[in-house]
């Protein structure tokens, strides 16, 4: 049924219906991506990369009509440093063209504030912080300085014991840290059909963490966003174009000053 855009110009909106159903559709995502195959990890600069066979412009596809067949130099390796993308669909960009996804977004307000960053979206449609954690040093390999976390909502939906999600993000923030990688955690939210305890003890355990690891925090990565018809696909969960763009204010407002520390 319609929401009330009303409803949720409070920072708590999700305490509602809406929260449930955004962790529901996180995961109906999942299976989704996985019959699509878009689960896999991907830079933001993928469409512009020599070999990309998606790229009607690039020398490296034998499909390009300009392509003389001879040997094509390598391209100068990318030396910037990484900021690292990692989460779930949210991150991934479920459901948009990836150049539409906030990963990319950000790139382009990186590049024009005249940081010397790249990249790197590393969201995966369904996962978990157990999930994320499992992954997460393999992610870190090479020049990676700063992290946006992104996990939990899933937890929520699954009913995740709060602990057990609380510990999984503290050993990625370790994992990070010792490495000498900048986390910056973003905050998500507890189908309220867990009851008040265990969305409120969900939803402060970002808090928890931020404080704990000296972490910088993103209270809420959908802020603004949810249950505005005009900011979402039809699914009325997923950002659209416009409000990944509004999703990319709210990670770019903290993640620009780490950039220029």
């Amino acid at each position: 049924m319609p929401l009330s855009r009303n409803k949720f110009k409070s920072p708590t909106w999700t305490t509602g219906l809406l929260g449930g159903l955004i962790l529901v559709t996180i995961a109906l995502g999942a299976c989704r991506s996985a019959r699509e195959g878009a689960t896999s990890v991907q830079t933001s600069s993928t469409a512009s990369m020599p070999g990309n066979p998606n790229n009607p412009n690039n020398l490296g596809n034998p499909n390009n009509p300009g392509n003389s067949g001879s040997a094509t130099p390598l391209a100068t390796p990318d030396e910037r440093p990484i900021l690292l993308a990692f989460g779930d669909s949210l991150t991934a960009g479920y459901g948009l063209p990836a150049a539409e996804a906030y990963p990319n977004l950000l790139q382009q307000k990186i590049d024009a504030a005249g940081y010397r960053y790249r990249v790197v979206n590393a969201g995966v449609s369904g996962d978990t912080t157990a999930g994320g954690l499992r992954r997460l040093e393999w992610s870190l390999e090479g020049p990676v300085k700063v992290v946006v976390l992104a996990l939990g909502g899933n937890d929520g939906l699954r009913g995740q014991p709060v602990e057990e999600m609380k510990s999984n993000l503290a050993r990625m923030i370790e994992i990070a840290q010792r490495r000498g990688v900048k986390v910056v955690l973003a905050g998500m939210e507890a189908p309220p059909n867990l009851g008040p305890d265990y969305t409120g003890r969900f939803r402060a355990v970002y808090r928890e963490l931020a404080r704990q690891y000296r972490t910088p925090l993103i209270p809420f990565l959908l802020e603004d966003i949810g249950g505005r018809p005009e900011l979402n696909q039809p699914d009325g969960i997923h950002p659209n174009f416009a409000g990944e763009q509004i999703l990319t204010e709210n990670v770019w407002r903290v993640v620009e000053g780490e950039l220029a520390r």
